[in-house]
């Protein structure tokens, strides 16, 4: 498995709950793209329109030996889910308060590229800031058991 993309600030801002593993569509370039490392999932969300699920604001470079002239970078790609998981995360997003949100972009041991969503709760201002204390506590623990 060989991570391309990962959304840091996900765990910083949301408690997440599922984790759902799916496909994405992509052209040939943007695969070749992918390989070299040129993509990025930070600030990008997982929208449902007629049935399907789209990645929004997801930026893949554009792949410099590439002959399309109009390639948009952060246009909507789709996911790749079965109608069983599909169901289950339609469900998660009507009961409102819930969203996806897009963890990590990866390619599989078969070379498939992948993308690992996560069904998450949006966290407050101090859940947020009981993240920070916990994890300032862990570092200062770690600290004190190497002496």
């Amino acid at each position: 498995m060989k991570i391309i993309a990962t959304n840091n600030r996900a765990n910083f801002n949301y408690s997440i709950s599922n984790k759902i593993e799916a496909g994405i569509v992509l052209t040939g370039s943007e695969v070749k793209s992918l390989r070299i490392n040129t993509g990025s999932i930070r600030g990008s969300y997982i929208i449902e329109e007629k049935g399907e699920l789209w990645i929004s604001n997801s930026f893949i470079k554009k792949y410099e030996n590439s002959t399309d002239n109009n390639y948009d970078p952060s246009r909507n790609r789709k996911l790749l889910v079965t109608k069983k998981e599909f169901n289950k995360i339609s469900g998660f997003i009507k009961q409102g308060g819930l969203s996806i949100i897009p963890l990590s972009l990866y390619f599989s041991d078969k070379g498939f590229a992948k993308l690992s969503c996560g069904i998450a709760k949006g966290k407050k201002k101090i859940d947020k800031r009981e993240s920070i204390k916990q994890r300032d506590w862990n570092i200062k623990k770690q600290r004190l058991l190497k002496k």
